[in-house]
């Protein structure tokens, strides 16, 4: 069995066929990318790529040359292969990344479609047959939701406006025994001084952890946050092999981490994280945030063999036409997803509804500059926030949680 090519499906996510990208969702800017790897057996893999979408499917066409003629089963082999390639444009970061991953996902599904067996039997075999998932509320209402609907862990999201006072209506909302999570990540990111500030009253709410509170290349911020807060820590989704996520785990600077499956460098990259962060306590809970649903297919078949998964994060409501580009369509029942048990990854891709969504660009909408910014929101257009506001910003304002 030989490589004869790698195919390439881009699409612009958050609007409508007939919609301009940018009347939809994530400020005009999400793309998912899928790839296809074919052999002359007709035998092919599906995977998916993250990043920088339109960027990486450059990559991935360039890649395609490096595998041609290659046996798509020497799996390690030829991601090595691969590694090499992308090192002569500089150090591999999330656009090689993203490249390596999609492809490596495809190599995996093929090899599973062609000893019949699913992804997870590869790997080891499995230690569970479902695996738990958190969802996302932006309101009280919407965590009221997924605990009707059977969920047991939420997150709250704040980038640059921190409102603590909404992740303690969440909390109130949930009660005492369902996890609460918060996530901080920028831009514009905070600094060690204010997210120690913020560390401190989320304190009061019993998180299961406080994600990415600086900035991810900002080690030393964290090492701040992590010696004055008393909130576990989660973070890794920037990063991608396991070079990238090695600081984090040697320096003891997490408790959970949070590899993107589209970017982390593929399934044996993911497994290898995974063994890492075992080795020193540290459980796994893979970020899927910017992701299509090819990518959470391969996020269940690695955390099935692993023994310390936490969660998978899931966004299913984020854009109507998130399970109208694949086939089947995973439904999670009790707060947790079942493990594929279809040969490879047991995904296949509609092509012809992917079609109706051509991707148009990948850079956000970007206020005009008026001069007129507000701290802590998409106007400011900061990296880093030099200050939270304090009174408004750093204080949990109820009586009954001070």
């Amino acid at each position: 069995m030989k490589i004869t090519g790698i195919k390439t499906f881009l699409m612009q996510v958050g609007s409508r066929p007939g919609m301009p990208a940018g009347a939809g969702s994530f400020r005009g800017s999400r793309n998912w990318l899928f790839v296809k790897v074919e052999t002359d057996e007709g035998v092919y893999g599906i995977g998916e790529c993250s990043g920088w979408p339109r960027v990486i499917e450059r990559a991935v066409q360039d890649l395609a040359a490096v595998l041609t003629g290659e046996d798509p089963r020497d799996i390690d082999r030829l991601w090595h292969r691969l590694y090499v390639a992308t090192m002569g444009h500089g150090m591999t970061g999330t656009v090689g990344g993203g490249a390596l991953t999609g492809i490596e996902m495809a190599l995996w599904d093929i090899k599973g479609k062609v000893l019949g067996q699913p992804v997870w039997n590869l790997l080891g075999g499995r230690f569970r047959d479902t695996i738990p998932v958190y969802g996302h509320a932006k309101t009280p209402e919407r965590a009221r939701e997924l605990m009707e609907r059977g969920y047991s862990a939420v997150k709250v999201g704040f980038t640059g406006a921190v409102d603590l006072d909404l992740v303690a209506s969440i909390r109130d909302t949930v009660g005492a025994e369902a996890d609460v999570m918060v996530d901080a990540h920028g831009p514009s990111w905070m600094t060690a001084a204010d997210a120690i500030a913020v560390g401190r009253e989320l304190e009061k709410l019993d998180l299961l952890f406080y994600e990415d509170p600086v900035a991810p290349e900002n080690l030393d911020a964290l090492q701040r946050v992590r010696d004055a807060v008393d909130i576990p820590l989660a973070a890794g989704e920037r990063v991608s092999t396991i070079w990238g996520i090695r600081p984090y785990v040697e320096r003891d600077l997490v408790d959970v981490i949070q590899p993107d499956t589209g970017r982390a460098g593929g399934i044996t990259q993911m497994r290898k994280m995974a063994a890492m962060a075992e080795s020193h306590y540290i459980t796994m809970a893979p970020h899927s945030g910017s992701l299509g649903p090819v990518a959470e297919f391969a996020a269940l078949h690695v955390l099935a063999t692993i023994p310390n998964v936490l969660m998978l994060e899931r966004v299913e409501f984020d854009w109507s036409g998130r399970y109208d580009v694949v086939t089947p369509v995973l439904k999670a029942e009790a707060g947790a997803l079942p493990v594929p048990d279809a040969p490879g990854l047991g995904v296949e891709l509609v092509e012809e509804e992917i079609a109706k969504y051509p991707s148009e660009r990948n850079v956000a909408d970007m206020p005009t500059n008026d001069g007129a910014y507000e701290p802590g929101t998409f106007d400011e257009c900061l990296y880093v926030q030099p200050r939270l506001r304090r009174s408004a910003r750093l204080r949990l304002r109820r009586s009954d949680k001070a």
